[in-house]
């Protein structure tokens, strides 16, 4: 059967718009920030004492204990916006160079710690967990999840754009980025409470 001229451009354009799943360098690049990030974040926290983790360098700063649960709260809230809510969205084409500048800038300006940004209140830590140790296995868990996701994951990521209040629009992709990024920013934090002078020796 002889295609006509508009069917074959709808099934060039429905194609297109299907071959957006992450490449190869994508996948690497995320899969090695996930790894670094979570090592980074547990060698943090690793052997500190209660009093480490709950000292807070002025009384509207964050402890230790509180910067974890943070981290360990967003993985999952970030994970679901990435996997579900964002690929649930109608499917765009999107031009390469312009998710390829936003994947380029979006983690340095996320550990750039000169900029303040205030917690939505579902990210705000509450004690949740009853030990670090529960909290950590929790964080583990929810890491493990997230990086077998992009290991094995042929979602099309770079189809599905959910908007971002500071990066506008982004795609899927960019979300697992994000929360990676941010995994790194509040570790960052972590380290600023530990540098302080009066953080206890033990």
């Amino acid at each position: 059967m002889k295609l006509s001229t508009p069917t074959i451009l709808l099934a060039l354009t429905v194609g297109s718009l299907c071959a957006q799943e992450m490449t190869q360098e994508d996948r690497s690049i995320a899969m090695s920030s996930l790894h670094a990030t979570r090592k980074m974040f547990l060698d943090s926290v690793a052997g500190l004492s209660p009093a480490q983790l709950s000292f807070k360098a002025a009384p509207d700063r964050w402890s230790i204990a509180e910067c974890a649960e943070h981290i360990t709260l967003s993985e999952d809230l970030i994970f679901n916006i990435a996997t579900d809510r964002a690929m649930k969205t109608p499917m765009v084409k999107r031009d390469a160079a312009t998710y390829k500048k936003i994947d380029a800038t979006m983690p340095k300006m996320l550990v750039d710690r000169s900029q303040k940004v205030q917690a939505p209140e579902a990210l705000k830590p509450s004690n949740k967990w009853k030990s670090m140790d529960d909290m950590l296995a929790e964080y583990k868990e929810r890491r493990n999840r997230t990086i077998e996701w992009v290991e094995k994951s042929d979602a099309d990521v770079r189809s599905h754009v959910l908007p971002h209040p500071i990066f506008k629009e982004i795609d899927a992709y960019e979300w697992i980025l994000l929360l990676s990024g941010h995994s790194e920013r509040h570790t960052l934090q972590i380290l600023e409470v530990k540098a302080d002078p009066n953080f206890p020796q033990k």
